[in-house]
């Protein structure tokens, strides 16, 4: 990157909110404590998908995945994001930004790609029963994972390199809490018409398609719970496939909003909030809809504090 003029450039200053100091202070709190509860909620879920036999099947070996996928994503942001808002020194070396940028858009690529896989393998679950174990076998399951880490990272090392390597002409103010591709762009000092459409192009990939692969999926996992003859039966699945469509809707709605809207759509403080979205609020809910509350997590929850307290006792 042509970055400053003189040699002493020494990175980025991330802006944040520091233009609402008390926002700031309040914003501390709320994302320390969803911090700490999206790690508890991540890591349990990673914890018993490796301890627990009875989890040992496909939808968990996704859900351990996304979960670890969070936990990166989260940690790559927030404890960042956290020294900003608190300490005066708000800088972020250029390496620093470098890595932040690359992490945070290969695990937003995983997550993808991951949620039309899982959404993929509860169609098969839901629509095809009888051949699920043929169908989702566990060689595809590595296959589907492997591919969405190589997807998310792939497309990341591109996306970096064009980013970063534009001259920014001494600018360094990033109006931000951390670094991203759209605000990253706006510190160019040359025309990045031709950066904006090839990060339309790769977002719409990223986004539009497994969000289309999602709702194709749900839309059949509909259908067939309409057949269901219980009343009962079918209100519980439409219960869990509205908490599932609700964190994709959160999670590809803010998204799209971010990456396939025109740069002036939103002023900078709608797009902060917007990303507290994407890199807090769903890591914290994707544990929770679609894990903490099955029966099978919750089993094994129970049986792993027997286990504890069996060998506390012993």
């Amino acid at each position: 990157m042509e970055r400053a003029n003189d040699s002493a450039f020494s990175g980025f200053i991330l802006l944040g909110f520091s233009n609402q100091p008390q926002l700031e202070t309040a914003l501390f709190v709320v994302i320390l404590i969803i911090y700490f509860l999206s790690c508890l909620g991540n890591g349990a879920i990673i914890l018993l998908s490796m301890m627990d036999p009875h989890l040992h099947t496909p939808m968990y070996f996704f859900l351990s995945n996304l979960s670890f996928m969070d936990l990166c994503l989260t940690t790559c942001t927030v404890p960042q994001t956290l020294a900003n808002f608190k300490g005066k020194d708000k800088t972020i070396t250029y390496g620093g930004c470098v890595t932040q940028l690359f992490i945070a858009l290969g695990l937003g690529g995983v997550e993808c790609v991951l949620l039309s896989v899982m959404a993929y393998d509860r169609y098969v679950a839901v629509c095809r029963p009888l051949h699920y174990m043929v169908i989702v076998h566990p060689q595809l399951c590595l296959q589907l994972v492997v591919t969405a880490w190589l997807t998310g990272f792939g497309n990341s090392v591109v996306q970096t390199a064009l980013t970063m390597t534009l001259p920014l002409c001494g600018k360094n103010q990033v109006d931000h809490f951390f670094c991203e591709v759209p605000v990253m762009l706006k510190l160019a000092c040359t025309n990045t018409s031709v950066n904006e459409t090839e990060v339309f192009t790769v977002s719409t990939f990223f986004l539009v398609v497994p969000l289309s692969l999602i709702l194709v999926s749900y839309g059949h996992i509909t259908r067939a719970v309409l057949k269901i003859k219980s009343a009962q039966g079918r209100q519980k699945a439409f219960g869990t496939c509205g908490s599932h469509l609700m964190v994709v809707i959160i999670f590809f709605g803010t998204l799209i909003s971010m990456y396939l809207q025109p740069p002036s759509s939103y002023s900078q403080d709608v797009n902060k909030s917007i990303a507290l979205f994407y890199t807090l609020v769903t890591p914290l809910l994707n544990p929770l809809i679609y894990t903490l509350r099955n029966k099978e997590v919750k089993g094994a929850l129970r049986r792993q504090m027997r286990r504890i307290l069996d060998l506390r006792q012993s």
